[in-house]
């Protein structure tokens, strides 16, 4: 069987000419992705005259603003020390890194700069990212904040800590030796694990996808680590010889930002928290350690795991660079710094991030609730080592902006996403057009991978518009879906969303949205800016940094005041709409049909669309 994984010495990412990880590292030391210092193969630090030396535990924040200042003069009357007023955070999410300084008297966000990261896709329904490119980003995001804090008159020692923020589910593996890359990043939409899963669900009884959720809360799909990590078992070599070898190291992203700002090879902390933990199928949902039956169903090696930790807490100290010396203390997955960010710490509280995908989180407080209507149970948040986790029920949807890029990309019925309000508003309505945008198959409620994207009522009158009205309205009905299983679960309907993301600057989106779920939707201040103030928040409140006070108790952390969309719509009207989505929605099933493709690497079995089913 060919192997899809590139040979052990060659560049994994060929686009990405300018990586600084060198093909053969027993010859040269790699240069630090991040901290721009070269670093050898052994776990030695290289020191400035090309000498190695043991590395050494990163200084504290004030011994590391003291060496950096070079000794006095006996004449100098000391300066006052500085009080640090500011928390930075990095968020790497899946179509953009970014770094971001809040203010920690006011938590509002004083500089920020991001860049755009690329998404390979080689075949249908892979998609990945060159982990050294992430690096990278977050290096130049960084250097480019302290750039713009520097002309405005402040430092890096204004900064009292660091967070890190990031996508979840999407999938990574490392040399711990070398520090260079086993595959590129898996991405949380990858299905290239659709027969690994297929595998996984012969092995279970009835074949029920929901057989694990009493352990970790998750039906099988691909959407979850534990598949991805499999699928790269199972298909590169160069991930088994690691593993046989004892060099693998598994993480999401978080890991993978966090041991490389600590030290990479010389000593880098390989650790995760709660919530990215919780989304990949080997977390005990109730202990909140790895499940040791978890780990011997998929076959998953203890040692290439990273320790799980709470959200809040300091965990180390970035060992070089322009933020050498500041403590990193959060780290929390994107969607549930949003839940934060958005002040929807009571149980009954929920909010709904639209980007690329949607993401529904409905806040349960300390009751861990298993739904029977297509949620997932997850961890919202856990504040440090000795507090209690909060729990979840979350409705992920797979595509909501990625329906508008594909409008845009595929079908040039838009020139840029920033046109897509004033062109859906130049119809009343879609003309009775359905737009079922399940690309990749259908997350929650569904959990149906042999879905497919469909349009349906086309007449001859339909236009470009009636298209991007659809795909708006497709959002707003998969939102209704996960809000109608809630209900369903919970008992009681939601008075209220609260929604984030860079798609809620679309005014029209939440106005559908109100419209077709029957409930106002409140859309949060500065609400692109709400993940990152989720991590900032929690990095804040780690012991030893205490920047901020936080209750417990209550979880209440004061409203939102944000603009509310209100329903303009009757019961009846909302009903008879929805009624026909659902009838989309089961036209789009079953369209996925296993066939062999002379494009596909080895004995993949290509997933395509077929009408002949």
């Amino acid at each position: 069987m060919p192997e899809p994984g590139p040979p052990p010495n060659e560049t994994i990412c060929p686009e990405f000419s300018d990586s600084p990880v060198l093909k053969d590292p027993s010859k040269t030391a790699l240069v630090h992705p991040v901290n721009d210092v070269p670093y050898s193969k052994n776990s030695f630090a290289v020191t400035d005259d090309g000498s190695s030396a043991k590395p050494t535990s990163a200084p504290l924040p004030s011994e590391r603003r003291r060496s950096s200042s070079g000794r006095r003069k006996s004449s100098t009357v000391p300066k006052p020390p500085v009080v640090p007023t500011m928390v930075g955070v990095i968020d790497a999410g899946s179509k953009t890194i970014k770094f971001a300084v809040f203010s920690s008297e006011t938590k509002e966000e004083l500089f920020k700069h991001q860049i755009d990261i690329d998404i390979r896709s080689p075949q249908e329904g892979w998609f990945e990212q060159d982990p050294l490119a992430i690096l990278n980003h977050i290096k130049s995001c960084i250097r480019n904040v302290i750039s713009k804090m520097t002309a405005a008159a402040k430092s890096v020692s204004d900064i009292v800590t660091i967070g890190i923020t990031n996508q979840r589910e999407t999938t990574i593996v490392w040399d711990k030796f070398t520090g260079e890359p086993l595959y590129n990043a898996l991405l949380w939409y990858d299905i290239r694990n659709d027969s690994t899963v297929d595998r996984i669900l012969a092995q279970l009884p009835d074949q029920n996808k929901e057989h694990l959720v009493p352990l970790c809360g998750l039906p099988v799909s691909t959407y979850f680590s534990a598949l991805k990590l499999l699928w790269l078992m199972d298909n590169v070599p160069a991930v088994r010889r690691a593993i046989q070898e004892e060099r693998c190291l598994f993480g999401t992203v978080d890991s993978w930002v966090l041991w490389n700002l600590t030290g990479g090879p010389s000593g880098g902390l390989h650790l995760t928290d709660v919530t990215n933990a919780s989304r990949t199928m080997l977390m005990n949902i109730d202990s909140l350690q790895w499940d040791d039956t978890l780990l011997r169903f998929f076959r998953i090696p203890r040692q290439v795991l990273p320790e799980i930790r709470s959200c809040s807490e300091i965990y180390g100290y970035i060992s070089t660079g322009l933020l050498e010396g500041l403590p990193i203390s959060s780290i929390i997955g994107n969607q549930h710094s949003a839940l934060i960010g958005q002040h929807c710490m009571k149980e009954g509280l929920a909010k709904n991030t639209y980007r690329g995908g949607c993401f529904l989180l409905y806040n349960t407080g300390y009751s861990r609730v298993f739904s029977t209507h297509g949620l997932i149970t997850t961890v919202s948040y856990k504040l440090g080592p000795k507090e209690p986790a909060v729990y979840a029920l979350e409705g992920s949807v797979a595509v909501a902006g990625n329906a508008i890029k594909w409008l845009r990309d595929n079908l040039n019925v838009l020139n840029d996403v920033s046109e897509t309000e004033s062109l859906a508003e130049e119809v009343m309505t879609t003309g009775d057009v359905y737009f079922v945008p399940a690309f990749n198959g259908l997350y929650a409620p569904y959990w149906r991978k042999d879905a497919r994207g469909i349009l349906c009522g086309l007449t001859q009158f339909t236009t470009k518009s009636h298209l991007i009205r659809a795909a708006l309205e497709a959002v707003c009905f998969q939102t209704r879906d996960v809000l109608e299983a809630m209900h369903k679960d919970c008992g009681v309907p939601l008075k209220k969303l609260r929604v984030d993301g860079r798609m809620t600057s679309n005014s029209l989106l939440l106005q559908l949205q109100a419209d077709i779920s029957g409930i106002p939707v409140v859309r949060a201040p500065h609400s692109a800016d709400v993940t990152t103030l989720g991590c900032a928040m929690t990095a804040g409140w780690a012991s030893g940094i205490d920047v901020w006070e936080k209750d417990f108790e209550t979880g209440s952390l004061g409203e939102t005041h944000g603009t509310t969309f209100s329903p303009r719509t009757d019961p009846e009207e909302r009903n008879l709409r929805y009624t026909k989505w659902k009838m989309a929605v089961q036209r789009s099933l079953g369209w996925a049909a296993t066939k062999r493709s002379v494009h596909m690497t080895g004995k993949h079995d290509h997933v395509l669309d077929s009408m002949s089913g």
